[in-house]
Parts: structure tokens; C-alpha cells; sequence
């Protein structure tokens, strides 16, 4: 059986043993509703509050201000769609300002409400060639009609870092009264401390399984009082922004997975950081190969490439036959490549993006996994090149 070495913790993480077995008394037998009365009610609730609280100390923020939701896309898309829809009461026209390197998360829920509402706008932040998020170009998109601005704190395709302050700097000081702010941290969450680099971020999502926590659980967490209108009402759970029964095993995997990436912070950056950059130099040597913004500062875990003649599809099915998970981190629903439309706001031609591949490592990445990895795509890359 050929050994598997997995580089793809950008789309999802390896469950932790440390979540698996929090969540374990959750997913058996009575699990009380957390908005009940009973002891198995009040045992539910117990738990979430305490998940509540990891979650909040995680971010740096209060336990009253985090929202939990069913994972990063319901979190961004809260905070876009409840806080517009809060501003649309009180103004004749809202305008959604966003980078143009946001997930999807972000961009699909800013063009759903320009698209479903006459008297919504959306409004793109330019990048630079290296896919930083260009400040001046924020500044002058601002307006009395401004509700929310959203940049994300990491890329998820890149591993580059977006500075943060500057966006919240210039939201709060360009309009009267300030906007409020939003920045989808799933990415950063694994290698960055949050309640340093958001601190000055009104609203941030984060997601369990980038961490080796559960699918379909995340948060929203608010700073001081935002005005934001629930999605999804009724219930009253979350203090009316969230309603439907908390999944009590979801939330707590949520703060296993938050407990263990702090507690490993340090050590997990160090080390991933050495591969990262072995892993940088080795590739830079393959013919045809760039390593995307070489210039710019990008969390340890993530290694971006481009490969000048290859196709990506290619690439990662040869790859995956040796045993190698990895992504392109540009493709549509349906499977068929599509240009990143990350690189498409960096300048990268057509060409090159067509053969964009993403290496992403985590806590479970391993010396001998590094290793493996350089030898087995040189070996793709030069067949790849001889059958050209």
C-alpha cells in the first residue's frame, strides 16, 4: 500500500485525538437540549458556556460576543449579510467593501446581496503583485454609505498575511463614527495569536477543522456591540443572532481544537516554519517552478507554487498516485480548473496560474514528510517534462 503523506491541511486538518475524545460523551446516548431546564439540559448547557469561554480567549475577546455557527461560511456570512442587513434599515444605500482576494465565504454572501437588493453595492479592495491588500486603494473606497469592511487575516490559498491594523486604522478613522469591520481568520488561526493580529477587528470567524476540529463547527466573534441582524431567527438562541439548537458536541470540538493549537502555538510554528522553508528551496530549483509572493510574509503552513507549462490537474493526479494529497485551490463545483481568482487579482498570467499547486502542513507534518514530498514531485516534474 503506498504511504500517504498529506499536504493539504489548508482544506482540512487531521482530527485531533484530543477532539475526538471531548466530543465522544456528546454523540451518545442523551445529550440535553441546551436551552432546557433538566440536569441533561443544564450538563449541555454547562458545556457550551465553557466552550464559549475557550473560544472568547482564543480570539482575546468577551464570552457574551461569540456567536457559534455551523462552521467558517455561516460565520462570514453572518457577519456580511446580518450587518448590512442592520445598516439597510437606516440608510438609502449600503455598500459592502471587500478585498478581491476574500473566500468565497465573503464574496458570494456580498454579491448574494447586491444581487438580491437594489440598494446594495459591492466594492473591491485592490491587491499588489505579491497579494497584499493595498491600503490607499481601501481609502479611497470609502464612503457615508460604507457598512461593513471585510479582509481576511491569512489567504487561504497563499499563506499570505493582510495587515490587519491598517484596514481597521483606516475604517475607523476615513468615515465619521468609523465601520464596522469583519475579517475571516481561518486561516490564520493555526499559526497566528488572534487576539494579537484582530485585535483591532470589530467581528472575526474562525472554523474547527482547520484546526483538527469537527466539520460543520465554527464561530463569529464579536467585539464591544456590533449591530447585526440574525440570519437565521427563531429561539433566540445566542441572544437572538443565531437561532436553532447548539450541536453541544460540535461546540465543544470546536475548543478542544482551539485548546490544543494554543498550547502547541509555539513549538508547531517553529518547526513547520523549518520545513517551509526547506520545502521553498527545494522547489525553487525545479525547472519551470515560482514560488508565488516570495517577497511578501506568509504563515509557516502554507507553500504556494506555480509551474510555467504544467497544468495543475496534472500535476496533483500524479501526485496523489504517489501517494501525495495536495490541492490547486482553484476549481469550481463541478471539478474543471478555473483560473484562482487570488492569483487573477495578483497579475498572474492565464498561463501560470494554470499550473498553481498548494502544499499545506500542519502540527502532524513531519521531517520524513518534507522529505518524501521533494523527491516524489521532482520526479513528477521532470517526467511531466520529458512527455512535453
Amino acid at each position: 500500500m503506498t504511504e500517504q503523506y498529506y499536504f493539504d491541511h489548508a482544506a482540512s486538518a487531521p482530527r485531533r485525538d484530543e477532539v475526538t475524545e471531548a466530543m465522544a460523551p456528546w454523540q451518545r446516548g442523551v445529550v440535553g437540549n441546551p436551552s432546557g431546564s433538566h440536569r441533561a439540559a443544564r450538563d449541555a448547557r454547562r458545556a457550551v458556556e465553557e466552550a464559549r469561554d475557550v473560544v472568547a480567549d482564543f480570539v482575546g475577546a468577551k464570552p457574551g460576543g461569540v456567536i457559534f455557527t455551523a462552521g467558517g461560511t455561516e460565520s462570514c456570512h453572518l457577519a456580511i449579510v446580518g450587518v448590512t442587513n442592520r445598516h439597510r434599515r437606516t440608510n438609502a444605500h449600503s455598500e459592502i467593501v471587500i478585498s478581491k482576494i476574500e473566500h468565497h465565504a465573503v464574496s458570494d454572501a456580498a454579491e448574494m446581496m447586491a444581487r438580491d437588493y437594489d440598494e446594495v453595492s459591492v466594492r473591491y479592495v485592490d491587491v499588489d503583485a505579491e497579494g497584499v491588500v493595498d491600503l490607499d486603494s481601501l481609502h479611497e473606497l470609502l464612503s457615508d454609505d460604507t457598512a461593513i469592511v471585510s479582509v481576511m487575516a491569512v489567504n487561504n490559498e497563499t499563506g499570505i498575511r493582510q495587515p490587519l491594523d491598517g484596514v481597521n486604522s483606516i475604517a475607523k478613522t476615513v468615515i465619521a463614527g468609523g465601520v464596522t469591520t469583519h475579517t475571516d481568520a481561518v486561516a490564520a488561526a493555526p499559526w497566528l495569536s488572534l487576539p494579537t493580529i484582530t485585535a483591532t477587528s470589530d467581528m472575526i470567524s474562525i472554523c474547527a477543522h482547520k484546526l483538527g476540529g469537527p466539520v460543520n463547527a465554527g464561530a463569529l466573534i464579536l467585539r464591544g456591540e456590533v449591530g447585526l441582524d440574525a440570519v437565521t431567527p427563531g429561539g433566540g438562541q445566542e441572544r437572538g443572532r443565531r437561532g436553532g439548537t447548539v450541536d453541544v458536541a460540535a461546540v465543544v470540538g470546536l475548543a478542544a481544537a482551539l485548546r490544543v493549537a494554543k498550547d502547541e502555538l509555539t513549538d508547531v510554528t517553529d518547526r513547520v516554519l523549518d520545513y517551509q522553508h526547506k520545502l521553498m528551496a527545494a522547489l525553487s530549483f525545479l525547472p519551470g517552478c515560482a514560488i508565488t509572493a516570495p517577497g511578501a510574509t506568509r504563515v509557516p503552513g502554507t507553500v504556494h507554487v506555480t509551474f510555467e507549462g504544467l497544468a495543475s490537474d496534472e500535476l496533483l493526479f500524479l501526485l496523489d498516485q504517489e501517494g501525495v494529497c495536495a490541492s490547486a485551490a482553484a476549481s469550481c463545483s463541478s471539478g474543471a480548473a478555473t483560473q484562482s481568482h487570488v492569483l487573477e487579482a495578483m497579475d498572474v498570467s492565464p498561463e501560470r496560474a494554470r499550473g498553481s499547486v498548494r502544499f499545506s502542513m500542519g502540527a502532524e507534518t513531519t521531517d520524513h514528510d518534507v522529505d518524501a514530498l521533494i523527491g516524489i514531485l521532482s520526479s513528477v516534474v521532470y517526467r511531466l517534462r520529458a512527455e512535453a
